[in-house]
């Protein structure tokens, strides 16, 4: 499984960008797919994680973006995407994608967000 993000950029604080990821190479539904986000000098945590199988979806946000940022998936397309609005210093971070298939985790290259003030 490929998984390739992008749209990430600069951006002003209290503006928006939308992230994308890509998937290929699996010839099942991806169940688990997420975001990710490293800052400089930090461990990589957790941004949100939709499930979804058997007719139902569920999508959890960190506390830190709950409101702000929205996870949206085009099944048809296999692609996951992010909606960030209102964003603040505190999201500048490279943002990664991440699809666990079969028990399997696979991860993006990274898209790089950064929030001038």
């Amino acid at each position: 499984v490929q998984l390739v993000e992008s749209g990430g950029g600069l951006v002003q604080a209290g503006g928006s960008l939308r992230l994308s990821c890509a998937a290929s190479g699996s010839s099942f539904s991806i169940n688990n797919m997420g975001w990710y986000r490293q800052a400089p000098g930090k461990q990589r945590e957790f941004v949100v994680v939709n499930t979804s199988g058997g007719g139902s979806s569920s999508t959890i946000y960190a506390d830190s973006v709950k409101g702000r940022f929205t996870a949206t998936r085009d099944n048809a397309k296999n692609t996951m995407y992010l909606q960030m609005n209102s964003l603040n210093s505190e999201d500048r971070a490279v943002y990664y994608c991440k699809a666990v298939v079969f028990g399997k985790v696979y991860w993006g290259q990274g898209t790089q967000v950064t929030v001038s003030s």
